[in-house]
């Protein structure tokens, strides 16, 4: 077949360890042969952040500004060990959230279903969107180690020069301190997408804080979502049907343990972050959810919502046989790809995307998949392939899809 032609590049992330070398694998058998791919190219790999002291991150972050789309794979985010294992030369902070910063968007974050893969919450038969706000909390904080007596306190001065103060604590020992911030223009462009999205999806959205005990902070984030609805959205939700719904996050979880699923979940950034991860193993697999960064203005970031499989990496370093699921890796690429045609106006890149989800559901639904897919489905007949094996597995039933 000739090759799908692309106008615009699309700012194409690479990252480390077992999903980097995935990613090339979904490049090489899934995506080369069919597409003239183009993409603008950033290496996010953790030897080449240290080398340009993360320069290269905001590099890339503004490139996805410039172009509108991009994928990114995995990143390791170092902690000390880290350091030592790759002699850094500094704890360098998270890629994500350096890049969801620069664009100040919302996280969406959704599971793939597929036949033969059940939730483990037996209720749930609709998938839940997780909304994660992508800006301030504990990701941009301030800490201090405090190391004997004092008072901690509070300070804000104004343009013109006049304080406000309270105390945070008086300690008679040591102990820590920690200040976090967000911006109500942040807040008031997570609502808006979260609204949006919704809508979007004709999808109940509901939103859940901790108000009755962060009054300031989370009061904010609540006020916020309740103006902008009885403002702007309150009479299209009424028309598609659909509910908008707040509740205190801990009576939102038991909720929805035992919700059906079928709506949109807006969360602050770090509450979204733990709780998307608990979705993702709730529906199957870390390796079964979409994630995508949707900036107020439009930009569109594609990731996988795992990690970088650092255990699979060893393994493949001492070339042993690896069995690693890269189905959010290729939906990462499917996303970028469809967004790209659907911005360009190509037809026949957005009818690629499609065939190889398609391609990747229904090889798992005939029986062929990676190791953690075979450790819960419901199948019956089931072949273990390894994670090359299954890559090629997809390729087989993608060119059958595409006449080649």
């Amino acid at each position: 077949m000739q090759k799908i032609g692309m106008k615009t590049p699309l700012v194409e992330m690479d990252g480390d360890e077992m999903t980097r070398v995935i990613w090339q694998m979904i490049k090489d058998d899934l995506l080369l042969p069919y597409i003239d791919l183009k993409t603008e190219y950033y290496d996010l790999g953790l030897p080449k952040r240290d080398e340009t002291n993360d320069q290269i991150t905001i590099e890339a972050a503004e490139a996805t500004k410039r172009l509108g789309v991009a994928v990114k794979c995995a990143t390791i985010t170092p902690n000390a060990a880290r350091v030592e294992e790759y002699s850094l030369h500094g704890l360098y902070k998270s890629p994500n959230a350096t890049i969801r910063a620069a664009l100040d968007g919302t996280v969406f974050r959704a599971p793939i279903l597929v036949s033969g893969i059940d939730p483990y919450v037996r209720t749930w038969k609709k998938p839940i969107i997780m909304a994660r706000h992508a800006y301030g909390d504990v990701y941009k904080n301030v800490e201090h180690r405090v190391e004997g007596p004092g008072k901690a306190e509070l300070v804000f001065t104004s343009a013109d020069g006049s304080e406000a103060r309270q105390t945070i604590h008086d300690f008679d020992g040591p102990g820590i301190v920690q200040g976090l911030h967000n911006t109500d223009a942040s807040i008031e462009g997570f609502a808006r997408a979260c609204f949006t999205y919704a809508l979007d999806q004709k999808m109940d959205l509901w939103f859940s804080t901790k108000d009755t005990i962060s009054k300031t902070y989370d009061g904010n984030f609540k006020a916020i979502f309740e103006r902008l609805y009885e403002t702007e959205f309150k009479d299209r939700f009424d028309a598609a049907g659909l509910e908008y719904f707040y509740t205190l996050i801990d009576d939102a979880v038991a909720r929805v343990i035992r919700s059906e699923g079928g709506f949109v979940w807006a969360l602050k950034n770090y509450d979204g972050d733990v709780m998307s991860d608990m979705m993702a193993t709730a529906f199957g697999s870390l390796a079964m959810m979409t994630s995508v960064l949707v900036s107020p203005d439009g930009i569109y970031e594609y990731e996988a919502a795992h990690g970088t499989v650092q255990r699979h990496y060893y393994k493949h370093l001492e070339g042993e046989t690896t069995s690693t699921n890269s189905v959010a890796t290729i939906f990462a690429w499917t996303g970028g790809l469809r967004k790209r045609g659907e911005l360009d106006e190509i037809p026949e890149l957005v009818r690629f995307a499609d065939l190889l989800e398609e391609a990747t559901l229904e090889t798992i639904e005939s029986g062929k998949m990676t190791g953690d897919l075979a450790l819960i489905t419901t199948l019956d007949q089931v072949e273990k392939l390894d994670t090359e094996g299954f890559i090629l597995a997809i390729r087989d039933r993608l060119e059958e899809k595409l006449g080649v």
